[in-house]
């Protein structure tokens, strides 16, 4: 599986809860440009991380991956 298979969807969850990159850095005790770096895939969160991040926006953790299998 390459990165490209494994994105993430905060940046969809997050707009769509109109949630800031600030609010969520502060919550989880990261910088904005962490967050920032979450959103455009550029790095991804710990498995850990995404718990916590899918516990703050309260949705299923299944919402902020996006993995497709079959490539």
């Amino acid at each position: 599986m390459t990165k490209k298979d494994c994105q993430n969807r905060i940046r969809v969850v997050l707009a769509d809860k109109q949630i800031t990159n600030r609010w969520l850095a502060e919550q989880m005790d990261v910088t904005e440009m962490t967050v920032s770096r979450w959103k455009t895939n550029k790095i991804q969160p710990s498995m850990a991380q995404f718990v916590e991040i899918a516990r703050l926006l309260q949705v299923d953790i299944k919402e902020l991956l996006e993995v497709d299998f079959d490539a």
